[in-house]
C-alpha cells in the first residue's frame, strides 16, 4: 500500500536525522547567503559550496555581493564548478533583486515564485529553495534525493509540481498554517540527510 507524505515524514522524523543541524536545516536561513547557495549547489556538492562561501567571506550580503566584479566572483566560486556560467547569473540575479526590491528584506517579503522563475539559471528546485529557506515561505523543495526516496515507497510522478503537490498537500492537513514553512524546510532536510546516510552505507559494502 502506498505511503502518505505524512507517513514518510514520520518515518524520517523518528530517525533524528537533523540532530546536529540548524533549526531550518539550511545554514544561515533567512539571509542572502541562501540565494547564492541555491545557485552554487547546482550540479555540485555542498562541501564545494562551503569552500566558495569561504572565498566570499564579507561579500554574502546583497549590497556587498553587488560590488563584486565578474572575474573576482568566478575565482571565488571556482570550487563549486560551472563558475563561468554561475558567476554572471549570480551577479545578474543580485542586481535584479537590488533594482526590483531595493534591499534583501523587501525581496524576502515581496518576491514571487513567478519572478524567480523568470531569472536566468533558476528553475523550480532553486526557486523553491530560495522561497523556503531565504524567505520562510510555505514551499517544499523537490530534488533528486526526494525522487529517489519516494521511489523506494513506490511513489513516482512525471512532473515536478506533482511531487510538490503530493508532499505539501499531505502535510498541510496535519500541521497548522503557521508551522508549514518549518515543517517543509525540515522535511526536505531529512530527505537529504537520509539519502546521504544511505549512500554512505552503500559505499561501505
Amino acid at each position: 500500500m502506498q505511503k502518505s507524505a505524512l507517513e514518510i515524514y514520520n518515518f524520517l522524523n523518528e530517525k533524528d536525522l537533523l540532530r546536529d543541524s540548524p533549526k531550518y536545516w539550511w545554514p544561515n536561513a533567512g539571509t542572502f547567503e541562501v540565494v547564492v547557495g541555491a545557485i552554487l549547489t547546482q550540479n555540485t556538492t555542498w562541501k564545494n559550496v562551503e569552500k566558495s562561501f569561504g572565498n566570499l567571506k564579507g561579500f554574502l550580503t546583497l549590497e556587498a555581493f553587488c560590488s563584486l566584479g565578474e572575474e573576482e566572483l568566478k575565482n571565488a566560486i571556482r570550487p563549486s564548478g560551472f563558475y563561468n556560467q554561475k558567476a554572471p547569473r549570480l551577479l545578474a540575479l543580485a542586481k535584479n533583486i537590488h533594482d526590483e526590491f531595493g534591499n534583501f528584506h523587501s525581496f524576502e517579503e515581496q518576491v514571487t515564485r513567478e519572478w524567480l522563475l523568470m531569472q536566468k539559471g533558476i528553475a523550480d528546485e532553486s526557486a523553491d529553495a530560495i522561497l523556503c529557506y531565504a524567505c520562510y515561505r510555505e514551499e517544499m523543495v523537490v530534488d533528486s534525493y526526494t525522487k529517489r526516496l519516494l521511489k523506494l515507497f513506490g511513489i513516482e510522478f512525471k512532473r515536478y509540481r506533482e511531487y510538490k503537490f503530493f508532499l505539501e498537500d499531505g502535510l498541510r492537513e496535519a500541521f497548522g498554517d503557521g508551522e508549514l514553512n518549518l515543517v517543509y524546510a525540515r522535511f526536505h532536510g531529512m530527505i537529504v540527510e537520509y539519502n546521504k546516510r544511505a549512500h554512505k552505507l552503500e559505499s561501505l559494502h
